[in-house]
């Protein structure tokens, strides 16, 4: 746990004052800052229409988009590893991601300008995030999380029942609904599933997804402002983007992707002076000294099948165009 960050997180709940934090996967680079000292000249963020955004720009040209997804043998490989992991009890669920080659004639910024998403994140001109899914949300006491988990093009024949039917799919979420309840629990009381298995349509520039997810939600202690670091480094990594058991899990990661993730499927979020909104850095553009990379991926169970696994990880990498011209 950083110790640093912790404390920031805490004492910056306790002034209530508002602020956004951006934390990476390994929780090695956390970057925190009163919200009236981030400087739209380096930081422009969206969350559920909370922004920093004087202006949007949107190019006059179409979008172009190229990539070159990772390699199907590299993917088999892995994929191989985490199925023996599995087999031996080691996890139930993983999620496998790997980083794409892409090529686009827009800049980092002009992505954030016209993608649509929940949560919009420019961070330097290093990295652009779109992100459909939630993390936490609080509201006063109550805490509560969107895990997301199970996706199919909706483009398939009858694709909603076949995602609601699939055996994998529901495999999948159930492990992640169980292992979001047991890490609130950690932080809150009375954990109890709200909502379960939510269908939700997502516009792409390549075409339509279907997402699911629930909604899972417990009760905070009074005093949980002054230790919201506690609680966030306590939730962290997010359990839809590691896997079940957690820390086990993680390692087998490591093992698998053999690449650092950095601010990929790490959290950010805005705390307002009450409450906090914070969403997982997935669909993520990152720039490298070798280019632009997509990062994606999905969760694996005994039940995946690799090519299915595969092609989920390359219908994740799309923008969520809002406009063009």
């Amino acid at each position: 746990m950083n110790k640093t960050a912790v404390q920031t997180l805490n004492e910056l709940g306790k002034t209530r004052t508002p602020f956004l934090f951006v934390i990476d996967f390994e929780r090695e680079h956390p970057w925190i800052s009163p919200l009236n000292e981030v400087d739209p000249a380096e930081v422009l963020f969206d969350i559920n229409g909370i922004s920093n955004v004087l202006q949007k720009s949107i190019p006059e040209k179409q979008l172009e988009f190229e990539f070159e997804a990772v390699n199907k043998s590299r993917y088999q490989k892995a994929f191989d590893l985490v199925q023996q992991h599995i087999g031996h009890g080691n996890s139930f669920l993983l999620n496998l991601t790997f980083p794409a080659k892409i090529k686009t004639n827009f800049t980092l910024k002009e992505i954030f300008h016209i993608s649509k998403a929940r949560y919009k994140l420019w961070f330097k001109d290093r990295f652009v995030v779109f992100s459909p899914e939630i993390f936490i949300r609080t509201e006063g006491r109550k805490i509560s999380s969107y895990p997301m988990k199970g996706t199919m093009d909706a483009t398939l024949p009858d694709a909603e029942n076949r995602l609601l039917n699939s055996e994998k799919e529901l495999g999948e979420h159930y492990t992640i609904v169980d292992l979001i309840r047991n890490d609130l629990s950690m932080v809150a009381k009375d954990v109890k599933v709200e909502k379960f298995r939510n269908i939700e349509k997502i516009k792409t520039h390549r075409g339509e997804l279907l997402q699911m997810s629930s909604v899972i939600s417990g009760t905070l202690p009074e005093t949980s402002r002054e230790h919201f670091g506690e609680m966030l480094f306590r939730l962290l990594p997010a359990g839809s983007i590691s896997g079940a058991p957690k820390q086990k899990t993680l390692e087998i990661i490591r093992e698998a992707e053999q690449y650092d993730r950095g601010y990929y499927t790490g959290i950010f979020g805005l705390f307002d002076g009450e409450n906090i909104d914070s969403g997982v850095m997935i669909r993520f553009i990152e720039k490298t000294n070798d280019g632009l990379i997509y990062k994606s991926g999905g969760g694996i169970t005994a039940k995946s099948n690799c090519e299915e696994e595969y092609r989920e990880l390359v219908d994740k990498i799309y923008i969520p165009v809002f406009n063009t011209k």
